[in-house]
């Protein structure tokens, strides 16, 4: 972990939103956990498909599903960090602007991979 100058911790090689205590996902912090709650219930539905022998390509089409539903909640996310802490450091300007838009870049390239 890594203490920002916010003095919030993050995980090595992550930094926080700029000075702020709240994320960009905070607004909707209810609707997305709400949302993953039913992604989560996707996958222990996949669990029991396998465990109940469904048919391969039955299980295959759930697994499309689960995969889109976290793509479109990534994206979700990722929106709301570029209008929020990606947005307020180019308000700040200098080199916090380059740190934010070279780790959103990482974390679309991520995104790509899967």
């Amino acid at each position: 972990m890594t203490t920002t100058e916010a003095g919030a911790t993050a995980p090595s090689g992550q930094t926080e939103c700029a000075d702020h205590a709240t994320h960009g996902y905070h607004k909707q912090k209810d609707e997305h956990l709400k949302r993953l709650r039913r992604i989560e219930g996707q996958i222990r539905g996949l669990q029991r498909m396998v465990d109940e022998d469904t048919y391969c390509i039955d299980i295959l089409t759930q697994v499309s599903a689960s995969t889109k539903a976290l793509q479109s909640f990534a994206l979700q996310l990722l929106e709301e960090h570029l209008r929020h802490c990606v947005a307020d450091a180019a308000l700040k300007g200098g080199d916090e602007i380059d740190a934010k838009v070279d780790e959103a870049t990482k974390a679309i390239g991520r995104l790509l991979r899967t």
